[in-house]
């Protein structure tokens, strides 16, 4: 069987929600994560909503990363896709995560573009 690529789903609960609001603390979190995690960044884009939340997206040689969040619920949503074998995942979710404050996170990993 083969794989073109991994796609993980961070839920991130009970967050600091003034580090969730600001735009430069997402950004900053989610670019580290990539580097930490072995990910080579091509570009990225975030916006900070009014009143509230950051959107955003990095785009990886491996694919991409993208998160929102809600302050007002101490939430935030990361997706990792990537086709590479060795950037680390679990990195990324415990990296963003702290950076975030998360107290709980759940985490879904789904095999993409399977074949036999």
């Amino acid at each position: 069987m083969t794989l073109l690529g991994l796609h993980s789903l961070f839920d991130l609960h009970d967050c600091d929600a003034a580090r969730l609001a600001d735009c430069e603390v997402v950004r900053t979190a989610l670019l580290e994560a990539v580097r930490q995690s072995g990910g080579t960044i091509v570009a990225d884009t975030f916006h900070q909503f009014s009143p509230h939340g950051v959107s955003g997206v990095v785009i990886i040689a491996e694919s991409h990363v993208t998160i929102h969040t809600w302050p007002e619920r101490a939430f935030a949503a990361v997706d990792l896709f990537t086709c590479s074998a060795t950037l680390d995942h679990a990195l990324v979710e415990r990296h963003v995560a702290a950076a975030l404050g998360a107290r709980r996170v759940q985490r879904q990993t789904v095999a993409r573009g399977t074949t036999q």
